[in-house]
């Protein structure tokens, strides 16, 4: 019993000391509570938000936001400043966020105000901020709008609805689609990215043919009645930019009335992407296959610990409330307030309260009666420095007060629930995976601006569907495409023809151009429900110009043209032509003259007189070079003046047909007359066919080949009326008395028959399908002639920007390829291709001319002109005796050397030539000689002059029977 007791004693010991240890702790803990209270400064921290019925925005803000106050000084204990918050309820109304915001700022005193929940409040509170230099933080007003206040006062913590365009713009592009149709809030906060939307989507090239605006207060049926009309337009892309609460209301109607099916795409903006979490699952699943933007948040440690906490913390006070999720805008408003108290703790202490208050008034909302914050000044600074790492990334203001850019995450709805399927930097476009610091980086990088679909996941589009929508449809509300159609009435009817049966009281169309549409949309990969409409008074007339019916499509009257309306400039302006289905262009057609074997002096076409002249002048050269060469040495260029002047001749001429026989014996003449036969060789070719051209083409010859010819002769020009070709006439300088107009090909052949002396034509201008159909109508009478002006050939009008434009053209390659289109125009156009071919172009001049054969010319003329130089050289140095043994200044002297030159060259060169007489005796030539013996009464010692011996044979046997001539005192004999 006593050890008991003994062991008792400690015990109870032991429990005094802790009972006593505690009660000390408990008392300093109090004390340095008491001390730390006195020490901090509490500074007033306004809020206006809609936390009142419905408010999601404004309770999921006032959550984070006391959340962060609390974090913050629990791992801050140390700060002098504790923010003390100030709750007002905007309940979603703009005047009463208005007076709660000036309650707080002329009564409270407020340091900053957090807050308001939505654009439109806080363009009211932004201005009472700036009055009294109190700044506004607003953690969910994205509208660009706000940053045309200019007002240093206001931070926009959240990113702007303009930050997101290019996102949306780049999957637009990586998914090829031309149109889309944006469908937004008819307020300011859905009016506020309209401009920068639309503009970023003209850049890529994507056309907006409709806006959507839908009042935040519409009915069911006021929507449904907005839808139906988009139902009935081909684009079937659109960009919705709504708040929740009516975005839900415009997709569970869009589900009911099959505007969620397959061929429809929908791309959402931030402004419900970010409550995808939060929305309830009948709403998604009506959702299921749209695309949504995001700000992306780096999924760290951090955030996944702030956003379960956060769950608890938000249940605890609205237990209700059970599918609302922290988004984007949770993850700003703790941010902000994170920001805002480590601004307010680099404050001066000793500073508090507004200046300037006026006491006087009795009013709670009198506008003059709040003065201005000491510290607005000072805090605005701080806020704009502050710089750390938050729960949504690094916090970082730039510009006036915002958020810096972030990346945006792209998701698809599948079921009731989101899946991402990529991301898209500023710097970088789409891309499929991204770390964190890809993610939080701005850095320029080197890696290419990607538009690729390819960076994408896999997609599951509206109506389950896994096959990429095209972007536009037919429409399937059974209303078909009104296409205009030009009415011919008496001519031309091949391209076009309207019948109209009074039985029945139908209209067919038939011809060229509509055969060609029908096979066209036969090619097409879908159905094209259409119907032809006549561009037709009620006198079966055509209602104006084709200007006027392709004028038609413009002004919404039509949904396309078919039939021969051709491409231009003028009209591209207003509307959209496919690709050409015939051959382009305007062109001169001229009657055809059959001139063969009744020009006697045809022979001399082939040669221009410039030709026929140098070259004639030509041949006279060279018979004058030949005989200086060879006049010394060649018996043959020897004899009375008359005999060698006949000889040069008939041996230059006589080579034109390779007839001379006269050898040639110095080396100079003959390179002379081999360089001449090369060019007399080409000469005579391209002469002979030259003119076996013009014998055989010359019956094509047109009869005008020149439009200044016609302009100068005044004669008349014939075009296809309610043509464009007249005003190509006028520019050229046509006057209107000289331009008739014809309906038909019949017509045409008329006015040509006439000519010009009787109120015809001489020339018609039009598009060459015309003109084809003309010259297979009137074989071998007409022919086209140049000039041709370019046109865009014949082509399908439709409205600008119509996504039919590449399916049609890409059908008609198709077409055009194949042997369908031969076989339609073989049916409408006469078929008669060889007489079109054989016809088409006729040249409007086939002589040879000088600048042809300037080359040659040049080279025969220094060939000459060298031999001539050698040639007078050799001469001058071998006779160099007669110069020198005279008195050079003696001007007699002088003159009887040149005398004696000149008869030295006229003497045979008696050291390199021996002839026989007939007898067969030797004779040597003496240089001096009084007269020259006749080169028939010689033979060569070692050359014939002919191959034909026998022709020397005979002329010695005739001066065998004459008188020997005597023989002179002074020759010698051998």
């Amino acid at each position: 019993m006593v050890v008991k007791n003994n062991q008792q004693a400690p015990t109870t010991l032991v429990v005094l000391r802790l009972l006593l240890f505690g009660v000390v702790a408990t008392v300093v803990m109090g004390q340095s509570q008491s001390n730390k209270g006195a020490t901090t400064r509490v500074v007033k921290v306004g809020a206006v938000l809609d936390v009142g019925g419905g408010g999601m925005v404004g309770k999921m803000g006032l959550n984070s936001i006391t959340m962060s106050i609390h974090d913050f000084y629990v791992s801050n204990p140390h700060y002098k400043t504790r923010l003390q918050l100030i709750l007002r309820d905007s309940q979603r109304d703009l005047l009463i966020a208005a007076a709660q915001a000036l309650d707080l700022i002329k009564n409270e005193q407020v340091e900053a105000v957090i807050g308001p929940v939505t654009t439109m409040e806080a363009m009211f509170v932004v201005n009472l901020g700036d009055k009294a230099h109190v700044p506004i933080l607003s953690f969910s007003a994205t509208s660009p709008s706000l940053s045309s206040l200019h007002t240093p006062y206001f931070f926009q913590i959240a990113q702007k609805d303009t930050t997101q365009v290019e996102a949306i713009t780049s999957i637009i592009q990586a998914f090829g689609w031309r149109e889309v149709v944006p469908i937004y809030v008819d307020n300011t906060y859905g009016q506020g990215l309209i401009p920068s939307l639309t503009n970023s989507l003209q850049k890529a090239y994507i056309r907006v043919p409709y806006l959507t605006p839908i009042d935040y207060s519409a009915t069911d049926d006021a929507i449904a009645k907005e839808l139906y009309k988009l139902m009935t337009m081909q684009t079937r892309v659109f960009v919705v930019h709504m708040t929740p609460p009516l975005g839900t209301r415009l997709f569970s109607i869009a589900k009911t009335i099959g505007m969620m099916d397959h061929g429809y795409v929908w791309i959402l903006t931030d402004g419900m992407a970010n409550f995808f979490n939060s929305l309830d699952s009948s709403i998604m699943e009506s959702m299921e296959g749209v695309l949504g933007v995001r700000p992306y948040i780096p999924r760290t440690r951090q955030l996944l610990d702030f956003r379960a906490r956060w769950k608890r913390h938000f249940l605890r006070d609205n237990p209700t409330l059970v599918d609302i999720n922290l988004n984007a805008l949770g993850i700003w408003a703790y941010d902000a307030t994170t920001a805002l108290a480590m601004a307010v703790e680099k404050l001066d202490t000793t500073l508090s309260g507004f200046t300037h208050v006026s006491n006087n008034s009795s009013h709670v909302t009198d506008l003059e009666s709040f003065g201005v914050s000491r510290n607005g000044e000072k805090l605005r600074e701080a806020l704009s420095n502050v710089r750390f790492k938050g729960v949504g990334g690094d916090f970082k203001l730039v510009g006036n007060g915002e958020l810096q850019a972030s990346p945006f995450e792209i998701l698809n709805v599948i079921g009731n629930g989101e899946r991402n399927i990529g991301f898209w930097m500023p710097q970088k476009g789409l891309i499929r995976n991204m770390d964190d610091k890809n993610s939080t980086t701005t850095t320029t990088t080197t890696t290419a601006y990607s538009t690729s679909k390819k960076n994408l996941g896999t997609i599951i589009w509206p109506g389950d569907s896994y096959s990429l929508p095209k972007g536009w449809q037919i429409p399937t509300n059974s209303i078909k495409l009104k296409i205009g159609v030009p009415v011919k009435a008496c001519g031309y009817t091949e391209f076009v023809r309207i019948i109209h049966d009074p039985v029945t009281n139908s209209t067919k169309v038939t011809g060229f151009c509509i055969d060609v549409f029908n096979a066209v949309v036969e090619a097409l990969p879908y159905a094209l429900p259409f119907e032809f409409i006549p561009f037709e008074k009620s006198n079966g007339e055509m209602a104006g110009t084709y200007d006027d019916l392709i004028s038609q499509v413009y002004y919404g009257n039509f949904d396309a043209v078919v039939g021969d309306t051709t491409i231009t400039a003028n009209r591209s302006s207003y509307v959209d032509f496919t690709l050409p289905y015939t051959e382009s262009g305007v062109t001169m057609v001229v009657p055809i003259r059959d001139n063969r074997k009744k020009n006697a002096w045809a022979f001399l076409k082939p040669l221009t007189w410039d030709l026929w002249v140098t070259t004639f002048c030509t041949f006279l050269f060279i018979g004058f070079v030949v005989w200086v060469l060879e006049h010394r040495i060649n018996s043959h260029f020897r004899g009375p003046p008359s005999y060698q002047i006949g000889t040069s001749l008939w041996f230059s001429f006589s080579t034109m047909v390779f007839s001379h026989q006269e050898k040639v014996e110095s080396n100079c003449g003959r390179f002379v007359v081999i360089v001449w036969v090369f060019f007399v060789q080409i000469l005579v070719q391209s002469y002979t066919a030259s003119l076996t051209s013009l014998l055989t083409v010359e019956q094509l010859n047109p009869a005008n080949t020149d439009v200044h010819q016609l302009l100068r002769n005044r004669l008349n020009v014939g075009y296809l009326q309610g043509s464009f070709v007249r005003g190509i006439l006028k520019d050229m300088g046509f006057k209107d008395d000289q331009l008739k107009v014809y309906n038909s090909v019949e017509e045409c052949d008329d006015l040509f028959t006439k000519g010009s002396a009787n109120g015809g034509i001489d020339a018609a201008f039009d598009e060459v399908p015309y003109v084809m159909h003309l010259l297979g109508t009137y074989c071998s009478k007409y022919a086209m002639v140049e000039p041709r002006f370019k046109t865009g050939g014949f082509g399908f009008a439709f409205p600008k920007g119509s996504p039919l434009v590449g399916d049609i053209s890409r059908a008609i390659l198709n077409v055009s390829e194949g042997d369908k289109m031969r076989r339609i125009e073989n049916a409408w156009l006469n078929g008669s291709s060889s007489c079109i071919n054989s016809n088409a172009q006729v040249s409007s001049s086939t002589s040879l001319g000088l600048e042809s054969f300037w080359g040659l010319f040049l080279v025969v003329g220094i060939s000459c002109i060298l031999a001539l130089i050698i040639f007078l050289a050799t001469f001058l140095y071998q006779h160099r005796d007669i110069l020198s043994n005279h008195d050079r200044s003696d001007n007699s002297s002088l003159k009887k050397r040149i005398g004696k030159l000149l008869t030295t060259f006229n003497d045979r060169d008696s050291s390199s030539h021996t002839f026989k007489k007939s007898d067969s005796a030797t004779v040597t030539c003496s240089p001096t000689s009084a007269s020259p013996i006749s080169p028939s009464s010689y033979t060569e010692s070692n050359f014939s002059v002919s191959p034909d011996p026998r022709r020397y044979y005979a002329a010695h046997q005739h001066k065998a029977t004459q008188e020997p001539a005597p023989i002179d005192a002074n020759s010698q004999a051998t």
